[in-house]
């Protein structure tokens, strides 16, 4: 897919995805593409490999063994996220405590409308 022009995309952006006929965007190739991409798999010839398990050979023997082994699916998901900076590591989610206010006291004064 090639975004040519838009109002909300930035233009000449392209993305690749798979299409399966009656079931949509493959989220198992998609899943993948970005773990091979970010190292997380790795690709050896044509076998696909995730820490030290191997995923099958091929390209679709991978995406399958992803759809039957949801728990790997979500760990790899969830890695890649991480990865991609999409989703806090575990780092990020801890916090000194000081933010247990929802507001503060300037958030709590009344506005003034009139002027």
């Amino acid at each position: 897919v090639k975004v040519v022009k838009n109002k909300c995309a930035s233009p000449f952006r392209q993305a690749e995805f798979d299409i399966m006929y009656g079931k949509g965007i493959s989220r198992e190739g998609s899943l993948l593409d970005m773990a091979v991409d970010l190292s997380i798999i790795r690709k050896s010839g044509a076998w696909f490999t995730y820490e030290g398990e191997q995923l099958g050979q091929g390209r679709e023997n991978a995406k399958a063994f992803l759809a039957d082994n949801a728990e790997i699916m979500v760990e790899i998901s969830d890695k890649v996220l991480t990865a991609s900076g999409l989703k806090p590591g575990d780092e990020e989610l801890i916090t000194d405590g000081d933010d247990d206010e929802e507001f503060s006291e300037i958030d709590e004064q009344p506005i003034n409308l009139d002027r």
